[in-house]
């Protein structure tokens, strides 16, 4: 007798269907498994076998043959053994045909029996939905993540036995789970107030997380860069139901969805240690899974101590960083996954912390040369914000009375990114920071007059085209921010003041001249919006 049930497999964060047939028939009993199937998939008759037995059902030798199609996907992990043990008992006539029509089972099984939850189940089920099934059986660890898709009926079981008594309808299904959000408590997020004598880099922060441009802090060492970097998620406007479930299927593919709140409420952010490798950056194996870089995506990347990351580590980002997906390529197969991060870093001037003070830094100029030089220019670039934070007086510290400034940052940020919306309303482009040239042309024009001021940064310092863009994006960012249509003089000066922290540190001993002329132009003071 023939039989046919859905599984789900995973290609990198999605889901596909993979239909499982089981044939019994009179004849030499054996059981044959085919369709592409790795060792672990292989070892699901095994695991079956036993978990059936030890579940009180009998199954009589047979000549068995499981198909696992399409037989060009590769068939990783133990998400198999449920369908394929439910089409194996439906062979066998322990199950109706019908119980098992437009149905979707998920989940690994014990040899004795019971369910045990499997990765990746937010993207199965989403495929099921989008394949038009109407019902699936998930592990019951499982059951809340498979019930943050909507239009297809999800049930959980815990063991092999259960399911049976289900499906024969010896035992009652129980009402389709229903996901309900929990609330989230607002009262312990870290908040901008705290921090202490930073009002221009504040400034610079709420700037680029309206645009979504990239930004370095620079400054020594306890000057507060990685307190405003982790403050920066409290600012960041909240997340639509499909940047939800879509960083779900991200942790879910991990292995780091919570069982409590699959769904997520808060952007993610990623501060990996700089000893992390490049695979795990970027993601791989030889079942590739993802990376902090897409572990980060619709959400903010933290890079603290940025030169003593590795440099094929900080490489492996340009691409990314232009493309907002990585892809990886196995000799089997080739899975993409989503980047589209927000990247921050922070970064001492030296090693010892202290440069330029030289009343505390006691390294060479060729050490300090050597340490900023860990970052290619090119990485650099791709930076549209430089800022530097000071050391804080004593006063400022003592008698600063912590604030809540949140709320307030958000809802400016929130003001801007509405600008954004309506401005790039039909096309693929939502942020400034992701203006092509043609929306470049459009959007940033600028007078003369600053025309011959830019041309002239542009000469002098040698800029590069991405570069000369960033400069421009981000003057566009400065003007939404005073609701002016057009950028004006002192937009584009805060922006070239943004780029002058990049000539300070990273320019030769011989342009210092050029630097302290540029930087005596555009140096401006402004306040928090």
């Amino acid at each position: 007798m023939l039989s046919k049930v859905y599984g789900a497999g995973l290609l990198g964060t999605e889901g596909v269907l993979v239909c499982c047939e089981a044939n019994v028939e009179n004849g030499f009993p054996q059981i044959t498994v085919i369709g592409s199937l790795s060792s672990a998939a292989r070892e699901a008759v095994d695991r079956i076998r036993t978990a059936a037995s030890n579940s009180g059902i009998h199954l009589e030798p047979k000549h068995v043959t499981i198909n696992l199609s399409p037989a060009d996907f590769r068939k990783e992990g133990c998400g198999y053994d449920l369908p394929i043990a439910a089409s194996l008992l439906s062979s066998y006539g322990l199950i109706p045909e019908q119980a098992t029509d437009s149905t979707l089972m998920i989940g690994e099984l014990s040899l004795g029996g019971e369910v045990l939850s499997v990765p990746g189940v937010i993207s199965m089920v989403c495929a099921a939905r989008d394949a038009g099934l109407t019902r699936c059986f998930v592990p019951r660890q499982n059951l809340r993540e498979a019930s943050v898709i909507r239009g297809i009926a999800c049930y959980g079981v815990s063991a092999l036995s259960e399911l049976l008594r289900m499906l024969r309808g010896e035992q009652a299904l129980p009402e389709p789970a229903v996901y309900q959000e929990t609330e989230e408590s607002a009262s312990d997020q870290a908040d901008f107030g705290d921090v202490t004598g930073q009002d221009s880099v504040k400034r610079a922060t709420v700037l680029a997380v309206a645009g979504r441009h990239n930004l370095l802090y620079v400054g020594s060492a306890g000057s507060g860069k990685s307190m405003l970097a982790t403050r920066i998620p409290n600012i960041l406007p909240g997340l639509t139901i499909e940047e939800r479930i879509q960083i779900a299927k991200v942790y879910s593919v991990s292995g780091l969805l919570s069982a409590e709140k699959p769904l997520p409420s808060l952007r993610p952010f990623r501060a990996p240690h700089h000893t992390i490798t490049a695979q795990g950056m970027a993601g791989g194996g030889t079942n590739p899974k993802p990376g902090e870089i897409s572990l980060a995506s619709a959400g903010v990347l933290f890079l603290d101590e940025l030169p003593e990351f590795r440099a094929e580590t900080l490489e492996i980002l340009r691409q990314p960083m232009e493309e907002k997906c990585v892809h990886i390529s196995r000799l089997r197969r080739r899975v993409d996954f989503p980047a589209d991060f927000q990247l921050i870093c922070a970064m001492n001037p030296c090693k010892c912390g202290f440069y330029p003070d030289r009343t505390r830094c006691r390294c060479s100029e060729s050490r300090v040369q050597s340490y900023l030089n860990h970052i290619s220019r090119p990485l650099l670039d791709r930076i549209d914000l430089c800022v530097e934070t000071r050391a804080v007086p004593f006063h400022e510290i003592y008698h600063k009375k912590p604030g809540k400034e949140n709320d307030a940052l958000r809802r400016k940020v929130e003001a801007v990114r509405r600008i954004q919306e309506r401005r790039f309303q039909g096309s693929s482009t939502r942020f400034n920071s992701e203006m092509n040239l043609e929306e470049i042309k459009q959007f940033c024009q600028i007078r003369e007059s600053e025309e011959a001021m830019l041309e002239h940064f542009y000469r002098k310092n040698n800029l590069s085209a991405r570069g000369l863009h960033k400069l421009l994006k981000v003057s566009r960012t400065i003007a939404d921010f005073e609701n002016s249509q057009c950028i004006r003089r002192e937009h584009l000066c805060e922006a070239i003041a943004y780029r002058a922290l990049e000539f300070k540190y990273w320019t030769p001993a011989s342009a210092s001249e050029a630097y302290e002329q540029t930087y005596g132009i555009v140096k401006i003071r402004r306040t928090l919006p």
